[in-house]
Protein backbone atom coordinates (compact mmCIF):
# COMPACT_ATOMS: atom_id res chain seq x y z
CA UNK A 1 0.00 0.00 0.00
CA UNK A 2 1.23 3.73 -1.16
CA UNK A 3 0.23 6.78 0.75
CA UNK A 4 0.64 10.24 -0.51
CA UNK A 5 0.74 13.38 2.29
CA UNK A 6 0.45 16.30 1.33
CA UNK A 7 2.09 18.86 3.79
CA UNK A 8 3.07 21.90 4.81
CA UNK A 9 6.57 23.26 4.79
CA UNK A 10 7.63 22.77 8.47
CA UNK A 11 10.72 21.71 9.93
CA UNK A 12 9.84 18.67 11.98
CA UNK A 13 6.54 17.75 10.16
CA UNK A 14 8.05 15.06 8.34
CA UNK A 15 9.57 13.47 11.78
CA UNK A 16 5.81 13.52 13.73
CA UNK A 17 4.49 11.78 10.29
CA UNK A 18 7.22 9.18 9.99
CA UNK A 19 6.18 9.24 14.32
CA UNK A 20 2.54 7.47 13.38
CA UNK A 21 4.33 4.64 11.69
CA UNK A 22 6.59 3.97 14.18
CA UNK A 23 3.82 4.39 17.37
CA UNK A 24 1.50 1.74 14.92
CA UNK A 25 4.58 -0.73 14.55
CA UNK A 26 3.99 -0.20 10.60
CA UNK A 27 7.24 -1.02 9.01
CA UNK A 28 8.05 1.66 5.80
CA UNK A 29 8.74 -0.33 2.84
CA UNK A 30 10.02 3.04 1.05
CA UNK A 31 9.71 7.08 1.38
CA UNK A 32 9.93 9.75 -1.12
CA UNK A 33 9.65 13.23 -0.86
CA UNK A 34 9.02 15.80 -3.09
CA UNK A 35 9.77 18.85 -1.26
CA UNK A 36 8.90 22.04 -3.85
CA UNK A 37 5.04 20.34 -3.83
CA UNK A 38 5.15 19.27 -0.01
CA UNK A 39 4.48 16.07 -0.68
CA UNK A 40 5.52 12.44 1.43
CA UNK A 41 4.86 9.54 0.25
CA UNK A 42 5.24 6.30 1.99
CA UNK A 43 4.96 2.86 1.15
CA UNK A 44 3.65 -0.09 3.73
CA UNK A 45 2.44 -3.58 3.93
CA UNK A 46 -1.29 -3.74 3.03
CA UNK A 47 -3.51 -3.53 5.68
CA UNK A 48 -7.24 -4.81 6.88
CA UNK A 49 -9.20 -1.26 6.50
CA UNK A 50 -9.50 -1.28 10.41
CA UNK A 51 -6.31 -0.67 10.94
CA UNK A 52 -6.33 2.28 8.28
CA UNK A 53 -8.76 3.93 10.14
CA UNK A 54 -6.75 3.54 13.20
CA UNK A 55 -4.00 6.03 12.20
CA UNK A 56 -5.43 7.64 9.26
CA UNK A 57 -6.78 10.60 11.65
CA UNK A 58 -3.51 11.01 13.60
CA UNK A 59 -1.78 11.59 10.69
CA UNK A 60 -4.26 14.12 8.97
CA UNK A 61 -4.49 15.60 12.99
CA UNK A 62 -0.28 16.50 13.06
CA UNK A 63 0.09 20.56 12.68
CA UNK A 64 1.11 20.95 8.70
CA UNK A 65 -0.36 17.84 6.96
CA UNK A 66 -3.09 19.07 4.75
CA UNK A 67 -4.53 15.75 3.05
CA UNK A 68 -3.72 11.88 3.12
CA UNK A 69 -5.20 9.58 0.45
CA UNK A 70 -3.85 6.05 -1.07
CA UNK A 71 -1.72 6.27 -4.28
CA UNK A 72 -1.39 3.72 -7.06
CA UNK A 73 2.84 3.92 -7.61
CA UNK A 74 5.58 5.73 -5.53
CA UNK A 75 7.43 8.45 -7.86
CA UNK A 76 10.12 6.80 -7.77
CA UNK A 77 8.63 3.53 -9.02
CA UNK A 78 7.12 5.78 -11.94
CA UNK A 79 10.26 6.81 -12.72
CA UNK A 80 12.38 3.57 -11.94
CA UNK A 81 9.76 1.97 -14.47
CA UNK A 82 10.13 4.33 -17.42
CA UNK A 83 13.54 4.67 -17.30
CA UNK A 84 13.30 0.69 -17.76
CA UNK A 85 10.57 0.62 -20.30
CA UNK A 86 12.80 2.99 -22.34
CA UNK A 87 16.14 0.92 -22.05
CA UNK A 88 14.51 -2.33 -22.66
CA UNK A 89 12.54 -1.36 -26.02
CA UNK A 90 15.59 0.91 -27.13
CA UNK A 91 16.48 0.02 -30.71
CA UNK A 92 20.36 -0.65 -30.19
CA UNK A 93 22.60 -2.74 -27.87
CA UNK A 94 22.15 -0.71 -24.60
CA UNK A 95 24.75 -1.43 -21.49
CA UNK A 96 25.30 0.32 -18.02
CA UNK A 97 28.50 -0.15 -16.24
CA UNK A 98 29.85 0.77 -12.79
CA UNK A 99 33.42 1.97 -11.73
CA UNK A 100 35.02 -1.38 -11.74
CA UNK A 101 33.70 -1.81 -15.67
CA UNK A 102 31.00 -4.22 -14.59
CA UNK A 103 27.37 -4.66 -16.14
CA UNK A 104 25.03 -3.22 -13.90
CA UNK A 105 22.18 -3.21 -16.61
CA UNK A 106 21.99 -4.26 -19.82
CA UNK A 107 18.87 -4.26 -22.10
CA UNK A 108 16.98 -7.21 -24.67
CA UNK A 109 18.60 -6.87 -27.88
CA UNK A 110 21.49 -6.86 -26.00
CA UNK A 111 21.46 -9.95 -24.11
CA UNK A 112 20.41 -11.60 -27.46
CA UNK A 113 23.58 -10.68 -28.90
CA UNK A 114 25.89 -11.93 -25.78
CA UNK A 115 24.04 -14.76 -26.55
CA UNK A 116 23.41 -15.53 -22.81
CA UNK A 117 20.46 -14.86 -19.95
CA UNK A 118 20.42 -11.13 -18.57
CA UNK A 119 21.40 -13.01 -14.85
CA UNK A 120 24.59 -14.60 -15.85
CA UNK A 121 25.81 -11.31 -17.97
CA UNK A 122 24.90 -8.43 -15.04
CA UNK A 123 28.18 -8.37 -13.01
CA UNK A 124 30.25 -9.49 -15.38
CA UNK A 125 33.49 -7.27 -17.06
CA UNK A 126 31.80 -5.02 -20.23
CA UNK A 127 35.65 -6.66 -21.61
CA UNK A 128 34.42 -10.18 -21.82
CA UNK A 129 32.13 -8.97 -24.60
CA UNK A 130 33.22 -5.86 -25.87
CA UNK A 131 37.14 -5.79 -27.42
CA UNK A 132 39.47 -2.67 -28.53
CA UNK A 133 38.90 0.12 -25.54
CA UNK A 134 40.44 -0.10 -21.99
CA UNK A 135 37.17 0.67 -20.22
CA UNK A 136 38.83 0.06 -16.76
CA UNK A 137 41.80 2.94 -17.48
CA UNK A 138 39.05 5.14 -18.89
CA UNK A 139 37.30 5.16 -15.74
CA UNK A 140 40.53 5.56 -13.25
CA UNK A 141 41.72 8.76 -15.49
CA UNK A 142 41.82 11.83 -14.30
CA UNK A 143 38.92 13.67 -16.89
CA UNK A 144 36.63 10.98 -17.71
CA UNK A 145 35.05 12.39 -21.23
CA UNK A 146 32.36 10.80 -23.32
CA UNK A 147 33.83 9.23 -26.31
CA UNK A 148 32.64 7.58 -29.69
CA UNK A 149 34.96 4.08 -30.56
CA UNK A 150 35.18 1.50 -32.82
CA UNK A 151 34.27 -1.73 -31.27
CA UNK A 152 34.76 -5.68 -31.71
CA UNK A 153 31.33 -7.44 -30.47
CA UNK A 154 31.36 -10.95 -31.46
CA UNK A 155 33.95 -10.29 -34.10
CA UNK A 156 31.49 -7.59 -36.32
CA UNK A 157 32.52 -3.95 -36.16
CA UNK A 158 30.28 -1.62 -33.87
CA UNK A 159 30.28 1.89 -33.52
CA UNK A 160 29.65 2.44 -29.36
CA UNK A 161 28.87 5.94 -27.75
CA UNK A 162 30.37 5.40 -24.40
CA UNK A 163 28.90 8.42 -22.15
CA UNK A 164 29.84 9.09 -18.47
CA UNK A 165 27.38 8.98 -15.53
CA UNK A 166 28.00 11.88 -12.96
CA UNK A 167 25.74 12.35 -9.55
CA UNK A 168 25.84 15.49 -8.07
CA UNK A 169 27.19 15.74 -4.33
CA UNK A 170 25.75 18.11 -1.71
CA UNK A 171 28.08 21.03 -2.53
CA UNK A 172 26.95 20.27 -6.55
CA UNK A 173 30.52 18.23 -7.37
CA UNK A 174 29.94 15.99 -9.93
CA UNK A 175 30.76 12.41 -8.63
CA UNK A 176 31.49 9.37 -11.42
CA UNK A 177 29.06 6.82 -11.12
CA UNK A 178 29.80 5.02 -14.23
CA UNK A 179 29.09 4.62 -17.85
CA UNK A 180 26.34 3.86 -20.84
CA UNK A 181 27.30 2.31 -24.23
CA UNK A 182 25.25 2.27 -26.77
CA UNK A 183 26.54 0.25 -29.83
CA UNK A 184 25.63 0.74 -33.06
CA UNK A 185 26.30 -1.82 -35.72
CA UNK A 186 28.27 -0.18 -38.56
CA UNK A 187 27.18 -2.51 -41.05
CA UNK A 188 23.17 -2.01 -40.23
CA UNK A 189 24.13 1.49 -40.26
CA UNK A 190 25.95 2.15 -42.88
CA UNK A 191 22.74 0.53 -44.90
CA UNK A 192 20.71 3.04 -43.04
CA UNK A 193 22.39 6.09 -44.26
CA UNK A 194 22.96 5.05 -47.93
CA UNK A 195 18.57 4.35 -47.98
CA UNK A 196 17.86 7.21 -46.21
CA UNK A 197 19.85 9.32 -48.55
CA UNK A 198 18.37 7.54 -51.85
CA UNK A 199 14.81 7.79 -50.47
CA UNK A 200 14.98 11.41 -48.73
CA UNK A 201 16.01 12.78 -52.06
CA UNK A 202 13.78 10.66 -54.31
CA UNK A 203 10.82 11.18 -52.39
CA UNK A 204 11.15 14.69 -51.98
CA UNK A 205 12.11 15.27 -55.59
CA UNK A 206 8.29 16.09 -56.35
CA UNK A 207 8.25 19.30 -54.16
CA UNK A 208 9.18 22.56 -55.47
CA UNK A 209 11.46 24.47 -52.78
CA UNK A 210 13.50 27.50 -54.45
CA UNK A 211 12.48 29.77 -51.68
CA UNK A 212 14.56 29.50 -48.86
CA UNK A 213 11.60 29.08 -46.47
CA UNK A 214 10.46 26.11 -48.22
CA UNK A 215 13.93 24.70 -48.53
CA UNK A 216 14.04 25.00 -44.34
CA UNK A 217 10.45 22.77 -44.37
CA UNK A 218 12.30 20.30 -46.62
CA UNK A 219 15.55 19.73 -44.48
CA UNK A 220 13.81 19.26 -41.60
CA UNK A 221 11.31 17.19 -43.17
CA UNK A 222 14.04 14.67 -44.21
CA UNK A 223 15.12 14.82 -40.71
CA UNK A 224 11.75 13.60 -39.34
CA UNK A 225 11.21 11.07 -41.93
CA UNK A 226 13.30 8.89 -40.51
CA UNK A 227 12.08 9.50 -37.21
CA UNK A 228 9.42 6.95 -36.34
CA UNK A 229 7.31 9.45 -34.45
CA UNK A 230 3.92 11.23 -35.26
CA UNK A 231 4.22 14.24 -37.64
CA UNK A 232 1.75 17.45 -37.43
CA UNK A 233 1.76 19.63 -40.68
CA UNK A 234 0.37 23.14 -40.23
CA UNK A 235 -0.32 25.12 -43.33
CA UNK A 236 -3.43 26.75 -44.88
CA UNK A 237 -5.50 25.03 -47.50
CA UNK A 238 -3.93 24.48 -50.43
CA UNK A 239 -0.46 24.64 -49.30
CA UNK A 240 0.84 20.73 -49.87
CA UNK A 241 0.59 18.98 -46.78
CA UNK A 242 -0.35 15.88 -47.70
CA UNK A 243 2.44 15.71 -50.56
CA UNK A 244 4.97 16.46 -47.17
CA UNK A 245 2.91 13.47 -45.59
CA UNK A 246 3.38 11.30 -48.28
CA UNK A 247 7.11 12.32 -48.70
CA UNK A 248 8.28 11.98 -45.33
CA UNK A 249 6.42 8.37 -45.85
CA UNK A 250 8.62 7.18 -48.72
CA UNK A 251 11.74 8.78 -47.12
CA UNK A 252 11.11 6.38 -44.15
CA UNK A 253 11.48 2.65 -43.09
CA UNK A 254 7.55 2.01 -43.72
CA UNK A 255 7.73 2.91 -47.30
CA UNK A 256 7.32 -0.82 -48.58
CA UNK A 257 3.98 -0.37 -46.07
CA UNK A 258 0.77 1.74 -47.26
CA UNK A 259 0.21 5.11 -46.72
CA UNK A 260 -3.64 5.98 -46.31
CA UNK A 261 -5.31 9.05 -45.89
CA UNK A 262 -8.58 10.35 -44.11
CA UNK A 263 -10.30 13.93 -44.43
CA UNK A 264 -11.40 14.27 -40.67
CA UNK A 265 -13.80 17.09 -42.07
CA UNK A 266 -15.46 15.71 -45.08
CA UNK A 267 -17.05 12.79 -43.28
CA UNK A 268 -19.88 12.68 -40.59
CA UNK A 269 -18.67 11.50 -36.93
CA UNK A 270 -20.28 8.11 -37.28
CA UNK A 271 -19.11 7.33 -40.76
CA UNK A 272 -15.36 8.96 -40.00
CA UNK A 273 -15.45 6.06 -36.93
CA UNK A 274 -15.94 3.34 -39.07
CA UNK A 275 -13.85 4.42 -41.87
CA UNK A 276 -11.17 4.80 -39.19
CA UNK A 277 -11.87 1.78 -36.94
CA UNK A 278 -14.08 -0.85 -38.82
CA UNK A 279 -16.97 -2.56 -38.36
CA UNK A 280 -17.28 -5.60 -36.03
CA UNK A 281 -19.02 -9.26 -37.56
CA UNK A 282 -19.91 -12.60 -36.75
CA UNK A 283 -17.00 -13.81 -38.30
CA UNK A 284 -13.68 -12.34 -40.22
CA UNK A 285 -15.58 -12.14 -43.56
CA UNK A 286 -18.59 -10.39 -42.41
CA UNK A 287 -16.53 -8.03 -40.30
CA UNK A 288 -15.01 -4.53 -42.35
CA UNK A 289 -11.53 -3.80 -41.45
CA UNK A 290 -10.77 -0.03 -41.08
CA UNK A 291 -8.17 2.28 -42.12
CA UNK A 292 -6.02 2.07 -38.89
CA UNK A 293 -5.43 -2.11 -39.95
CA UNK A 294 -4.84 -1.70 -43.38
CA UNK A 295 -2.34 0.64 -42.50
CA UNK A 296 -1.18 -1.65 -40.32
CA UNK A 297 3.07 -1.39 -40.83
CA UNK A 298 2.67 1.62 -42.70
CA UNK A 299 1.54 5.44 -42.01
CA UNK A 300 -2.37 6.95 -41.70
CA UNK A 301 -2.67 10.61 -42.39
CA UNK A 302 -5.52 12.30 -40.94
CA UNK A 303 -6.41 15.25 -43.06
CA UNK A 304 -7.84 18.71 -41.19
CA UNK A 305 -7.29 16.84 -37.97
CA UNK A 306 -8.73 19.88 -35.84
CA UNK A 307 -11.97 19.31 -37.61
CA UNK A 308 -12.10 15.47 -35.35
CA UNK A 309 -15.36 14.90 -32.93
CA UNK A 310 -14.31 14.50 -29.02
CA UNK A 311 -15.39 10.93 -29.46
CA UNK A 312 -12.67 10.14 -32.07
CA UNK A 313 -9.99 12.05 -30.59
CA UNK A 314 -10.81 10.02 -27.47
CA UNK A 315 -10.49 6.55 -29.47
CA UNK A 316 -7.69 8.05 -31.23
CA UNK A 317 -5.62 8.79 -28.08
CA UNK A 318 -6.20 5.54 -27.28
CA UNK A 319 -5.12 4.23 -30.48
CA UNK A 320 -1.68 5.88 -30.41
CA UNK A 321 -1.24 4.89 -25.86
CA UNK A 322 -1.80 1.31 -26.78
CA UNK A 323 -1.51 0.39 -30.56
CA UNK A 324 -5.14 -1.37 -29.97
CA UNK A 325 -8.97 -0.63 -30.56
CA UNK A 326 -12.10 -2.09 -31.09
CA UNK A 327 -13.96 -2.43 -34.23
CA UNK A 328 -17.40 -0.62 -33.93
CA UNK A 329 -19.78 -3.11 -32.36
CA UNK A 330 -17.65 -5.26 -31.32
CA UNK A 331 -15.58 -6.29 -28.50
CA UNK A 332 -12.72 -8.11 -30.01
CA UNK A 333 -9.03 -6.02 -29.13
CA UNK A 334 -7.03 -5.13 -32.50
CA UNK A 335 -3.33 -4.39 -32.45
CA UNK A 336 -1.56 -2.54 -34.74
CA UNK A 337 1.64 -0.71 -35.81
CA UNK A 338 1.24 2.77 -37.21
CA UNK A 339 2.60 5.61 -38.06
CA UNK A 340 0.40 9.06 -36.93
CA UNK A 341 0.96 12.21 -39.51
CA UNK A 342 -2.15 14.95 -39.26
CA UNK A 343 -2.64 18.12 -40.83
CA UNK A 344 -4.79 21.03 -40.04
CA UNK A 345 -5.14 24.78 -41.00
CA UNK A 346 -6.12 25.46 -37.28
CA UNK A 347 -4.82 26.80 -34.39
CA UNK A 348 -4.64 23.66 -32.53
CA UNK A 349 -3.32 25.03 -28.98
CA UNK A 350 -5.92 27.67 -29.45
CA UNK A 351 -8.21 25.28 -29.72
CA UNK A 352 -6.81 23.38 -26.35
CA UNK A 353 -7.35 26.56 -24.84
CA UNK A 354 -11.13 26.52 -25.43
CA UNK A 355 -11.46 23.07 -24.59
CA UNK A 356 -12.34 22.39 -28.21
CA UNK A 357 -9.57 19.98 -28.66
CA UNK A 358 -7.84 17.36 -26.36
CA UNK A 359 -4.40 19.04 -24.78
CA UNK A 360 -3.07 15.23 -24.49
CA UNK A 361 -3.81 14.59 -27.50
CA UNK A 362 -2.14 17.73 -29.36
CA UNK A 363 1.18 16.45 -27.57
CA UNK A 364 0.94 13.11 -28.93
CA UNK A 365 0.01 14.66 -32.45
CA UNK A 366 2.48 17.26 -32.20
CA UNK A 367 5.87 15.17 -30.88
CA UNK A 368 7.56 16.39 -34.59
CA UNK A 369 6.11 19.64 -36.30
CA UNK A 370 6.13 21.19 -39.63
CA UNK A 371 4.95 24.59 -40.54
CA UNK A 372 4.52 24.61 -44.37
CA UNK A 373 4.57 28.57 -45.73
CA UNK A 374 1.43 30.07 -47.79
CA UNK A 375 2.50 30.60 -51.52
CA UNK A 376 2.68 34.26 -50.92
CA UNK A 377 5.23 33.30 -48.76
CA UNK A 378 7.48 31.57 -50.97
CA UNK A 379 6.85 34.17 -54.24
CA UNK A 380 9.98 32.32 -55.74
CA UNK A 381 8.69 29.03 -55.56
CA UNK A 382 5.56 30.43 -57.63
CA UNK A 383 7.15 31.06 -61.55
CA UNK A 384 8.79 27.28 -60.83
CA UNK A 385 5.85 25.61 -59.92
CA UNK A 386 3.43 27.27 -62.80
CA UNK A 387 6.16 26.00 -65.37
CA UNK A 388 6.09 22.40 -63.93
CA UNK A 389 1.98 23.02 -63.89
CA UNK A 390 1.65 24.12 -67.41
CA UNK A 391 4.06 21.37 -68.92
CA UNK A 392 2.36 18.89 -66.91
CA UNK A 393 -0.89 19.66 -68.18
CA UNK A 394 -0.05 20.68 -71.61
CA UNK A 395 1.01 16.52 -72.18
CA UNK A 396 -2.33 15.44 -71.08
CA UNK A 397 -3.76 17.34 -74.29
CA UNK A 398 -1.16 16.59 -76.63
CA UNK A 399 0.32 20.20 -76.44
CA UNK A 400 4.20 20.92 -76.83
CA UNK A 401 6.40 23.92 -76.15
CA UNK A 402 3.70 25.78 -74.05
CA UNK A 403 4.65 28.55 -72.05
CA UNK A 404 4.34 31.76 -69.79
CA UNK A 405 3.77 35.47 -71.30
CA UNK A 406 5.99 37.98 -69.90
CA UNK A 407 2.60 39.81 -68.50
CA UNK A 408 1.36 36.61 -67.58
CA UNK A 409 4.99 35.35 -65.33
CA UNK A 410 4.21 39.00 -63.15
CA UNK A 411 0.47 38.72 -62.61
CA UNK A 412 0.84 35.06 -61.29
CA UNK A 413 3.91 35.98 -59.42
CA UNK A 414 2.25 39.48 -57.73
CA UNK A 415 -1.51 37.86 -57.27
CA UNK A 416 -2.40 36.77 -53.49
CA UNK A 417 -3.26 33.44 -53.93
CA UNK A 418 -5.65 32.58 -51.35
CA UNK A 419 -6.08 29.00 -52.49
CA UNK A 420 -2.02 28.31 -52.45
CA UNK A 421 -0.51 25.57 -55.00
CA UNK A 422 -3.62 24.51 -54.94
CA UNK A 423 -5.33 27.13 -56.75
CA UNK A 424 -2.66 27.94 -59.04
CA UNK A 425 -2.35 24.20 -60.60
CA UNK A 426 -6.06 24.24 -61.18
CA UNK A 427 -5.99 27.72 -62.85
CA UNK A 428 -2.84 26.77 -64.82
CA UNK A 429 -4.67 23.12 -65.91
CA UNK A 430 -7.65 25.49 -67.13
CA UNK A 431 -6.42 27.85 -68.60
CA UNK A 432 -3.85 25.54 -70.91
CA UNK A 433 -6.94 23.43 -71.34
CA UNK A 434 -9.05 26.37 -72.90
CA UNK A 435 -6.32 28.44 -74.55
CA UNK A 436 -5.34 28.90 -78.43
CA UNK A 437 -1.50 28.99 -79.44
CA UNK A 438 1.00 28.18 -77.28
CA UNK A 439 1.96 31.01 -74.57
CA UNK A 440 -0.64 31.38 -71.65
CA UNK A 441 -2.05 35.00 -70.73
CA UNK A 442 -3.54 36.77 -68.33
CA UNK A 443 -6.92 36.74 -69.90
CA UNK A 444 -6.50 33.00 -69.95
CA UNK A 445 -6.58 32.96 -66.21
CA UNK A 446 -9.92 32.83 -64.72
CA UNK A 447 -9.56 34.85 -61.16
CA UNK A 448 -11.28 37.42 -59.46
CA UNK A 449 -9.65 40.85 -60.75
CA UNK A 450 -6.32 41.57 -58.72
CA UNK A 451 -4.57 45.07 -58.82
CA UNK A 452 -1.43 45.38 -56.45
CA UNK A 453 -3.19 48.96 -54.94
CA UNK A 454 -6.47 47.93 -54.35
CA UNK A 455 -6.33 43.74 -54.00
CA UNK A 456 -8.92 41.89 -55.50
CA UNK A 457 -12.49 41.66 -56.04
CA UNK A 458 -14.28 37.97 -54.93
CA UNK A 459 -16.15 37.77 -57.69
CA UNK A 460 -16.07 39.05 -61.57
CA UNK A 461 -17.51 42.58 -61.89
CA UNK A 462 -20.87 43.04 -64.16
CA UNK A 463 -23.17 45.76 -64.30
CA UNK A 464 -23.23 49.27 -63.16
CA UNK A 465 -22.03 51.03 -59.94
CA UNK A 466 -25.40 51.42 -58.61
CA UNK A 467 -26.97 47.89 -59.42
CA UNK A 468 -23.29 47.08 -57.53
CA UNK A 469 -23.99 49.62 -54.29
CA UNK A 470 -27.62 48.23 -54.00
CA UNK A 471 -26.34 44.47 -54.09
CA UNK A 472 -23.97 45.59 -51.63
CA UNK A 473 -26.31 47.43 -48.92
CA UNK A 474 -29.16 44.28 -49.52
CA UNK A 475 -26.70 41.85 -48.78
CA UNK A 476 -25.33 44.08 -45.40
CA UNK A 477 -28.69 44.61 -44.31
CA UNK A 478 -29.56 40.68 -44.60
CA UNK A 479 -26.70 40.30 -42.45
CA UNK A 480 -27.54 42.89 -39.32
CA UNK A 481 -31.43 42.35 -39.41
CA UNK A 482 -31.46 39.28 -37.32
CA UNK A 483 -29.68 41.02 -35.04
CA UNK A 484 -31.13 44.54 -35.34
CA UNK A 485 -35.03 43.35 -36.03
CA UNK A 486 -36.60 46.70 -35.34
CA UNK A 487 -36.19 49.46 -37.58
CA UNK A 488 -35.45 51.86 -34.93
CA UNK A 489 -32.27 49.87 -33.58
CA UNK A 490 -31.30 49.23 -37.42
CA UNK A 491 -31.28 52.88 -38.06
CA UNK A 492 -29.50 53.91 -34.68
CA UNK A 493 -26.75 51.14 -35.72
CA UNK A 494 -26.14 52.26 -39.27
CA UNK A 495 -26.53 56.09 -38.53
CA UNK A 496 -29.57 56.70 -41.05
CA UNK A 497 -33.34 57.37 -39.98
CA UNK A 498 -36.37 55.20 -39.05
CA UNK A 499 -37.81 56.21 -42.17
CA UNK A 500 -34.39 55.88 -44.96
CA UNK A 501 -34.07 52.13 -43.11
CA UNK A 502 -37.70 51.16 -43.60
CA UNK A 503 -37.74 52.32 -47.22
CA UNK A 504 -34.40 50.07 -47.83
CA UNK A 505 -36.14 47.08 -45.99
CA UNK A 506 -39.10 47.28 -47.93
CA UNK A 507 -37.35 48.08 -51.39
CA UNK A 508 -34.58 44.62 -50.67
CA UNK A 509 -38.28 42.89 -49.08
CA UNK A 510 -36.14 42.01 -45.99
CA UNK A 511 -38.59 41.31 -42.91
CA UNK A 512 -39.19 38.36 -40.43
CA UNK A 513 -40.93 36.17 -42.98
CA UNK A 514 -37.97 36.44 -45.28
CA UNK A 515 -35.01 36.55 -43.09
CA UNK A 516 -34.12 34.00 -40.32
CA UNK A 517 -34.17 35.47 -37.10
Amino acid sequence: MRLEIGCEDRVGVAEAVLGVFVAHQINLKGIDTVIEKGQIFVHIPDMEFSELQSFMPQLRLIEGVIDVKTTPFMPSERERNELSTLIKTFPDPFLSIDLKGNIRIVNDIAVSLMGGQEANIVGESVSNWLKGFNFNRWLDSKEVLAQTRRLKFHDEDFLADIIPIHVPDESGEKLLAGAVLILKSEARLGQQVNAFKRSANNSFAGIQATSGTMRKVVREAKRMAIIDSAILIVGETGTGKELLARSCHDASERSEKPFLTLNCASLPDDAAETELFGLGGQNDESAKRGLFEQADGGTLFLDEVGEMSAKLQTKLLRVIQDGSFRRVDSEQEVKVNVRIMCSTNKDLLNMVSQGEFREDLYYRLNVLGLNVPSLRERRSDIIPLAEYFIVKAAQKIGKHHVNLSDDCRDFIEHYPWPGNVRQLENVLIRAVSLMEGDSVEVENLQLPAYTREYGYLEQEFEGTLESAVKGFEADLLRKLYPAYPSTRQLAKKLGLSHTAIANKLREYNINKKTVKI
